[in-house]
Order: C-alpha cells, then structure tokens, then sequence
C-alpha cells in the first residue's frame, strides 16, 4: 500500500484547519485515514502546528511519502 502524509482540511467554509493525517494515497484529500498524527491551524498568529514526532517518524521510516506542505511543516519542528 502507497501511504502518503498529508492534510485533511477541517472547519467551516474560509475557516479552515487540518490534520495532518497518514492515508492510503488513492483515497480522497478529506477520506479515510489510517492514523492522525497532528494538525496545523494557519488563521492565528502565529500559526499553530502541533506533530506527534514519534509517529511520523514512524511512518517516515515505513515510506510514507509527505506532501510538500507537510514535508515544510515537518521541517520546521525538527522531524525531517
């Protein structure tokens, strides 16, 4: 199975949030998922991104593959 890391967007419409999430990579942007391992909420300011480091790397080291958004948000927490 192809797993991609990516995000799953959330809340209501011009408010948005999402999970950072490891799903199948056929599967729909807003479908099942395996496993959520954090979530990003670009609207305060700061934003807030929040990432379970175990976990993705976890799943970095089983070939889940990030999507470049996660893969910079990832970078900036030190994960990547």
């Amino acid at each position: 199975m192809a797993t991609a890391i990516r995000l799953a967007r959330r809340g209501s419409k011009k408010r948005p949030t999402y999970r950072i999430v490891v799903a199948d990579s056929r599967r729909a942007r807003d479908g099942r998922f395996i496993e959520s391992i954090g979530y990003y909420n670009p609207l305060n300011d700061p934003s807030v991104v929040e990432v379970d480091a175990d976990k993705a790397k976890k799943w970095l080291a089983c070939g889940a593959q990030p999507s470049n958004t996660v893969r910079k948000l990832l970078s900036l927490k030190g994960i990547v």
